[in-house]
């Protein structure tokens, strides 16, 4: 089975540097929609079973527009556990306030999750969001009878969590990769019960130099 996981395309906070969370949200940047579109023509020659999308505006705007934009019929299911990590009172807040405030939690955030204290922002750990997205994973390759191909499509730090994850990475080396970039790539095999990368942040069909705003 085939798994492409996507990143949602760029909003208004993400070009503000401000966090998002599960409870967050903000428009989709024209310039994302360009994007969204040369993502359905990579996809153009896979054969996409079905697609998955967090219920947050953000991702599902993503997915259906990827869904148009690939001119097929593909059936859109929306699952909760998808959503975006809960970041509690860091939503709606720059990343630079954040830095000055908090220097030990955010970059534990983004560097050494072992060490995150979700209880001091209110939030979630990055083990919760591992169960859960891992589960909403697990359950879809059920669904669809651990063949063919799906796409999925969620956010930043849920999606580095969820494929390491399933990679089986331990916590305390979820970022060893990287972030992930909005409308990225990154495509897994299942098989045998077992999970194997075949792309990491796959951008290269975007034909555009990154900004520091566009990865987590």
């Amino acid at each position: 089975m085939e798994l492409y996981f996507v990143r949602h395309g760029k909003t208004q906070w993400n070009l503000e540097g401000k966090y998002q969370g599960g409870h967050g949200d903000s428009p989709l940047l024209s310039e994302s929609l360009h994007d969204i579109g040369l993502l359905a023509k990579r996809l153009e020659n896979v054969e996409i079973d079905h697609m998955y999308s967090s219920p947050l505006p953000r991702a599902r705007t993503t997915a259906e527009t990827l869904i148009k934009d690939l001119h097929r019929d593909i059936d859109l299911s929306i699952v909760g556990d998808l959503r975006e990590f809960d970041l509690g009172i860091m939503e709606g807040r720059k990343f630079s306030e954040l830095e000055r405030e908090m220097p030990e939690v955010i970059y534990a955030f983004r560097h050494q999750p072992k060490d995150y204290d979700y209880d001091l922002i209110r939030g979630e750990s990055f083990e919760e969001v591992a169960k859960r997205t891992t589960n909403a994973v697990q359950r879809i390759v059920e669904a669809n009878h651990e063949k063919g191909s799906v796409v999925i499509v969620s956010h930043g730090a849920a999606l580095v969590t969820m494929i390491q994850s399933l990679l089986g990475t331990k916590v305390d080396e979820i970022r060893k990769d990287g972030g992930l970039s909005n409308t990225s790539l990154t495509h897994l095999q299942y098989k045998d019960g077992q999970y194997k990368l075949v792309e990491w942040n796959e951008t290269g069909y975007l034909h555009k130099k990154l900004e520091s705003s566009d990865t987590i």
